[in-house]
């Protein structure tokens, strides 16, 4: 099994998206990248805590690859707005890889690179890539909010 960290905006659509794909295994959704100790959701909405709102994907590395994974995460968000997706606008909501590991990083680097030079996004990729920290996970009734809504996206 292999885990990967990633922050697209608000976690809830991200951890949608990642639970569609064949080989994930468990998600869950969290708070990472910051240095407050124990934030809850009213903490991070504040951005004061320097974590963003993140998915924590498990997955069977036999039937996916991080690799694969990072196409869906580069597919799920605009990685050129600094800071915003949509209309959720600080800190919180950055895009972001969280790697586990050196291999995870590497990758990380190489899938930007090639999107920067690729000419489908117009602006520079703003996408922070950083070594994984404390995952702190959310309160319960954010946990595959969409699934226990009936919801298949955000309304906005």
């Amino acid at each position: 099994m292999g885990k990967a960290t990633f922050a697209a905006g608000c976690f809830w659509g991200v951890e949608a998206a990642f639970r569609q794909v064949k080989g994930v295994v468990a998600t869950r959704v969290g708070y990472t990248g910051g240095s407050f100790k124990e934030p809850t959701y009213k903490d991070v909405c504040s951005g004061r805590t320097g974590h963003a709102e993140a998915v924590e994907v498990e997955y069977d590395s036999s039937q996916v690859s991080y690799e694969e994974l990072l196409a869906v995460f580069w597919e799920i968000h605009d990685p050129t707005t600094l800071n915003r997706q949509g209309p959720d606008v600080g800190t919180q909501y950055r895009s972001a890889l969280f790697c586990h590991t050196p291999e995870q990083k590497a990758a990380a680097i190489a899938s930007k690179e090639t999107l920067q030079h690729g000419g489908r996004f117009k602006g520079p990729i703003v996408t922070e890539i950083a070594l994984a920290s404390q995952f702190y996970r959310a309160e319960d009734y954010h946990q595959q909010y969409f699934e226990k809504r009936g919801l298949s996206s955000c309304k906005i």
